[in-house]
């Protein structure tokens, strides 16, 4: 059975930083990204990061600079260190993973972040 769980979550004052983990269990073929997603209340949910198997990552340009994208493939863990963050980040942030050989994608159950002004 195929999970994927996010902690790190929470709430912390601008400008103030968070550390995002997606640990992922079970069998999934030929992963070809692994990638950070979020949406805010009312709106799309929106790709944050992303890395390939290969290790090229893609960042949002929101959040380039402020936000880095890791993988432990010995863990089996995405992370997402977020730095600086702002109100705006305020939102659910999802992990998930896409696998090339089966054509589609697993996602946690999100983990909430909320940033105070």
């Amino acid at each position: 059975q195929v999970q994927l769980v996010e902690s790190g979550g929470g709430l912390v004052q601008t400008g103030g930083s968070l550390r995002l983990s997606c640990v992922v269990s079970g069998n999934i073929p030929s992963i070809r990204n692994w990638a950070w997603y979020r949406q805010a209340p009312g709106n799309q949910r929106e790709l944050v990061a992303e890395i390939t198997s290969g290790g090229a990552t893609n960042v949002a340009d929101s959040v380039k600079g402020r936000f880095t994208i890791s993988r432990d493939a010995a863990k089996n863990t995405l992370s997402l260190q977020m730095n600086s963050l702002k109100p705006d980040d305020t939102a659910v942030y999802y992990c998930t993973v896409f696998s090339s050989y089966l054509g589609s994608g697993y996602w946690g159950q999100g983990t909430q972040v909320t940033v105070s002004s």
